[in-house]
Parts: C-alpha cells; structure tokens; sequence
C-alpha cells in the first residue's frame, strides 16, 4: 500500500497527492494526519470544547501530551498546542480539545466563535514529555490552574479508566466555580473512588462559602495547602501545570524540600527573561531572502515579520519547534532562559531567540 502511494505520489508531481485529495473531501489524506470537529460544546464559559474524528493516521497520546492543531484564518495558516482530555490507549479516532478564548489568542478565539461540526483542521501527533510514566506511581499529585486543567484531566481519567488502586489527588485553581470545566465529572470520579480526592481553589477568603461549599484555602498555593490536601507528598509523584505564579510556588516549595525531582510541569505561556531594548545593536541578516533588518530587540520571528517575510511557526512560545531555522553566524539570547549562544550553523526556535549584535538566519 506504501508503494502504491509513493507511486501515485511521484504522478501527481508538483502537488502531493493530498492537495487533489482534499478537493474530493477535505478531510480525506494519504498521508497528512488531519481531523474533523464532530461535536462542539460551549458548557463553560469562555472555554469551547471540541470533539474531533482524525484521519488514520492518528496513533493515540499518552496522558498529559499535546497536540499541534492548525486551521486557517483569513487565508494564513496558524498553528496552536492544545492538551487532548481524553484517557490514553482508548483505541480509537476520537478526541477531545477544551480551548479556553484567551485574549488576544487568535486560534483560541477563532475556534470559540467560529468551529462548527464539519471544520477539518490540521493535525500533529501527540508530543511531549509531560505525561504519566508507563508505570503508573503508587500516589500521584495533580495540581493545575486555568486552562492548564487539561492535561492533568486527561491524567486523571486516565487513573480512572484504569481503575487506579493508588492514592491521587487531583487540586485545581480557578476564579469562580463554573469556571471550572468538566466538574461534574470530576465530582463523579471522586465520588465513586475513595482513594480519587478532587480539590478546588478560588481567590477569596477562608470559610467562604462557594456554590455551596466552604473554601478551606486562602485560593492561593503554598506549603500549608500542600499538606492539607497531599501530606504524603513527599512520596508522590506530582504533575503541574498553570500559570506562571502557580508554576513557581509549587516548584519553589518542593525545591526547598529537596524534593525536586518528583515535580514534572508544563507550561503553555511564554516567560520570557526581561531584556533592555536600548542594549539591541547590530543588524538581523535573512541570507536565503536577501533581507536585512536593524536588531530592535525584538525576536528573530517578529524581525522577519516585520522585514516581511513570512518563516513557518507554530505555538510562538518555544514549545513546537515549527519555527526552526538555522542560525548561520551570530550571537542569540533565549528569552525564556536567558542562556546565549554563539555556535554558528546550528538550528534554533525563532520564535524565543533574539539578536545580540548582527546575527545571520538561514530564512
């Protein structure tokens, strides 16, 4: 069947068989891993959840992975990385996105106001290294804020799906409780499995009563939360994902206790090392264009932009490597690390590196 398709491959030369494909149906592929929208939901506000039927080629995730999705917007393809909320290894073709509107997010918004069922989108195999390990540990701590639920819910049902014997504690932080998505399921897996315990956190003070429960908590993480809801958790292993400050206070804590190795995260927001911009000098050279701009700072994807050029990209926050390119000579600054490097002919992410002086890319 690979023979058969590389050869009607090599006849339809220019085009890749796909592009004759997709006139006949969209969603049809020989080779691109694509999906259709089957079912959308806006249960929760701000947020859209997705159901999506992939092409074939779809070979599952693992618990806590991320997928690439692409859809086009005015003509211009533009990529995003969503967590699917699904169990692992279910066997089929169908999964689940649930995308929050950020501000300003162009995809986000775009599939909030816009997906209907028989959308096609691109999409990636699952990836990442934030995911259960095969074998499962005896306890397990959750903990995630926002829209960063969603890979620790595909974790969690995950547990549940598999008829998890250990001790896990799933804790999220949100504003208000129906900001909260998929909580009638997660009262429901902790209703039915004593050693399944599901905790929510909203900004307020101690002893205020919420949608009819009691806050416990200040809203907010710290080490007297930590024991409240995990006192085992220097044994656990423990998964977060959230915002920045809820990032931090967890990997904080647990660095100071010595313990951490046993914190894996995962962040979807760009935290970028502040840099002074009256400090960027020197010229940005695109050598395969013949386009030169002045170093104002900025990153080398937005220089290209705005010289013009439009570079492929994906997430624009490092995590997707669409954006690689190869930096011929010059000195660049990671943003989000901070970390310079001056190696010439080496591949970089555009997206999360600037010029320190004149640096030549490979665009």
């Amino acid at each position: 069947m690979v023979g058969l398709i590389d050869l009607v491959q090599t006849l339809t030369t220019p085009h890749p068989l796909d592009r004759y494909l997709e006139l006949v149906r969209p969603g049809l592929t020989a080779r691109e891993l694509r999906a259709e929208v089957t079912h959308v939901s806006h249960a929760v506000p701000g947020s859209v959840t997705l159901t999506l039927r992939a092409s074939r080629q779809w070979r599952g995730h693992a618990a806590g992975q991320y997928v690439q999705i692409g859809v086009s917007i005015d003509g211009v393809r533009h990529t995003r990385c969503y967590s699917p909320i699904d169990p692992e290894g279910n066997g089929d073709r169908y999964l689940q996105l649930t995308i929050k509107a950020h501000p300003g997010g162009l995809v986000s918004n775009y599939l909030h106001a816009n997906a209907k069922p028989g959308l096609i989108v691109d999409l990636a195999p699952a990836a990442g290294v934030f995911h259960l390990p095969q074998q499962r540990p005896d306890k397990i701590l959750l903990v995630s804020g926002g829209s960063g639920i969603t890979p620790v819910l595909s974790m969690l049902r995950t547990l549940d799906a598999e008829n998890y014997t250990g001790q896990v504690t799933f804790l999220h932080y949100a504003r208000q409780p129906e900001m909260v998505p998929h909580r009638a399921e997660l009262s429901s897996i902790a209703q039915r499995r004593a050693n399944f315990r599901v905790e929510y956190r909203y900004p307020v003070e101690p002893g205020t009563v919420i949608d009819g429960e009691t806050s416990t908590g200040s809203g907010f993480f710290d080490y007297d939360e930590l024991e409240r809801v995990a006192p085992w958790f220097a044994d656990a292993q423990t998964f977060v994902c959230g915002p920045p400050p809820l990032m931090n206070a967890v990997k904080k804590i647990f660095t100071d206790e010595g313990l951490q190795d046993r914190v894996l995260s995962e962040e979807f927001t760009l935290t970028s090392v502040p840099a002074d911009p009256s400090e960027a000098t020197g010229t940005v050279s695109f050598s395969d264009s013949d386009v030169a701009a002045e170093n104002t700072g900025a990153t080398l994807l937005e220089t290209a932009e705005a010289s013009g050029l439009t570079p492929e990209y994906g997430c624009r926050m490092g995590i997707c490597f669409s954006c690689t390119a190869t930096k011929v000579s010059g000195c660049t600054r990671n943003i989000r690390t901070g970390e310079l490097d001056a190696d010439p002919d080496k591949q970089i992410q555009i997206c999360v590196n600037t010029a320190v002086g004149d640096v030549d890319i490979a665009l």
